[in-house]
């Protein structure tokens, strides 16, 4: 394996991609994109080419992606209000049909953006090939679902033709209509059930920060529920940091929140000793 034909110029050196290689090798990694890295045109380009690159390394990779402000510039064209529920979107049938689109839009082109790179991606929507089977998640959030079983035997054949699937963050209730799912929430689902060494959530935040705005560049679950008790993690990185104690309390080797905003930051979380964000483990 060629690796200087690999490796982007501006990512991680080869001696320690060397070095990390091996760690993955037989492993399983799931990873979670939105943010700026769906909207901005360099960072999503990065993004691309990390994912093509762990491909071209043979190891196994899972791509779950969101597109909430995919969706909700669609909506504000259409003039559809939105309302939250404790950050979850209300869906309705209009707004679920909306979503639905934005979100099959950015599946293509994340798609066909890496087999651009010569790598190997195949879509894995509820329309096309279903992996989440989910229950309402309340009656006022409409067709808002959480993970109730995944099928994992079909992404792990996918996984064995050396395939990436690209997952939407949606699911068939047993009433056989779509639900919307969070997209951290659908990704940590898959890294359980598949047991994964790391599940990746891109945010378009450094990490988790301590009281004085440093980096902490590992946590373990116990200060993780500490610093949410103390209000130290708060808003949007609530429900993250909720994800990411679930999935390493539920067989996932390790979670990280990693800086988007970075350039090649899979890349460098992965294979490099630095990384780029937020390491949470058991």
């Amino acid at each position: 394996m060629n690796l200087e034909k690999i490796i982007p110029k501006d990512g991680p050196s080869i001696e320690e991609v060397e070095k990390y290689i091996e760690k993955y090798s037989n492993e399983i990694i799931v990873i979670k994109c939105g943010g700026s890295v769906l909207l901005d045109r360099n960072l999503f380009n990065q993004f691309v080419e990390d994912i093509a690159v762990i491909n071209k390394l043979d190891l196994s990779v899972i791509v779950v992606h969101g597109g909430g402000k995919n969706i909700k510039l669609k909506l504000d064209k259409l003039n559809i209000e939105t309302k939250f529920i404790d950050g979850l979107r209300v869906t309705d049938e209009k707004t679920i049909k909306v979503v639905e689109e934005a979100l099959l839009e950015l599946n293509f082109e994340i798609l066909s953006n890496i087999n651009n790179h010569q790598a190997n991606a195949i879509s894995v929507t509820p329309q096309k090939n279903n992996i989440i089977n989910v229950k309402q998640q309340s009656k006022e959030l409409g067709f808002v679902g959480s993970p109730n079983k995944i099928n994992k035997e079909t992404l792990l054949n996918i996984i064995k033709e050396r395939k990436i699937p690209i997952m939407v963050p949606m699911g068939i209730g047993d009433d056989g209509k779509f639900y919307n799912i969070n997209a951290d929430t659908a990704a940590g689902a898959v890294a359980k059930e598949l047991n994964a060494r790391r599940l990746l959530l891109m945010t378009d935040v450094e990490g988790v920060l301590d009281q004085n705005n440093n980096l902490l560049s590992e946590i373990n679950s116990i200060l993780a529920n500490k610093m949410l008790e103390e209000g130290s993690i708060s808003g949007g990185m609530i429900p993250k940091i909720n994800t990411c104690l679930d999935s390493v309390n539920n067989g996932v080797t390790g979670v990280v929140i990693v800086d988007g905003r970075k350039p090649h930051s899979i890349l460098f979380e992965l294979f490099s000793d630095k990384g780029a964000g937020t390491l949470i483990r058991k």
